[in-house]
C-alpha cells in the first residue's frame, strides 16, 4: 500500500496533460483529484474566459494564488494547475513547501495537436494562436523547468503510460509517496 504523503502539483503547458494524466494518477494512488481552475470557477461562479474578461488576468492570478494557498493546506491529493499558476515565484514557494510540483513536459508540436480545436483557451483568442502557443511555450519552459520532478510526455504514450510514469518518478521520492 502506497501513502501520498503531500500533494503533487501537476504543472506545464496548456495540453500537456495536467487534469487528465492527474485525474489517472489520483485514480492509480486512491487519492483525490482536484483542479485550481475548476476551483477558482466554484468560487467565483463564472468561467475562466469570463473573469479573464470581465476581470482581468492580474484578479485572476491573485484568486489562482489563493486557491492554491487553500488546497496546499488539504489532504494529499493530486492538483492539477492552469498553464500559469507555477509561473508565479509565490505560488511556486507555496508548492515547494507544502507539496511536489511535477512538470508534464510536451514539446511544442505535441501541445499544439492538442490545444488548435479548443474554444476553451482565452490566452489562445488570438489571430495566429500557434504562434502565441509558441511565444508562451518560450517564455515559460525555463519556469516549468525548475519543477521539483520531470516527467517527458510523448504522442505514443497514453494517458495511463503517462500516469504510470509520474507514479514511478514519485515513488523515486519517499518524502512524497512512502510504501506502508
Amino acid at each position: 500500500m502506497r501513502r501520498l504523503n503531500k500533494t503533487v502539483v501537476m504543472v506545464g503547458m496548456m495540453g500537456a496533460g495536467k487534469t487528465a494524466v492527474g485525474t489517472a494518477v489520483a485514480r492509480l494512488l486512491g487519492v483525490p483529484f482536484l483542479d485550481s481552475d475548476e476551483e477558482i470557477v466554484k468560487a467565483a461562479h463564472r468561467s475562466i474566459a469570463e473573469i479573464f474578461a470581465r476581470d482581468g488576468e492580474p484578479f485572476f492570478r491573485a484568486r489562482e494564488t489563493e486557491v492554491l494557498a487553500r488546497l496546499l493546506r488539504g489532504e494529499p491529493c493530486i492538483l492539477s494547475t492552469g498553464g500559469g499558476a507555477f509561473l508565479a515565484e509565490q505560488n511556486r514557494a507555496l508548492i515547494a513547501e507544502a507539496g511536489v510540483s511535477v512538470w508534464l513536459q510536451a514539446d511544442l508540436d505535441l501541445l499544439w495537436s492538442r490545444v488548435r480545436h479548443k474554444t476553451t483557451r482565452p490566452l489562445l483568442r488570438t489571430d495566429n494562436p500557434r504562434e502565441t502557443l509558441r511565444q508562451l511555450y518560450e517564455a515559460r519552459v525555463p519556469l516549468y523547468a525548475l519543477a521539483e520532478v520531470v516527467v517527458d510526455s510523448a504522442p505514443e504514450l497514453s494517458v495511463e503510460d503517462m500516469a504510470t510514469k509520474v507514479v514511478a518518478a514519485l515513488a523515486a521520492r519517499p518524502d512524497v509517496l512512502a510504501e506502508d
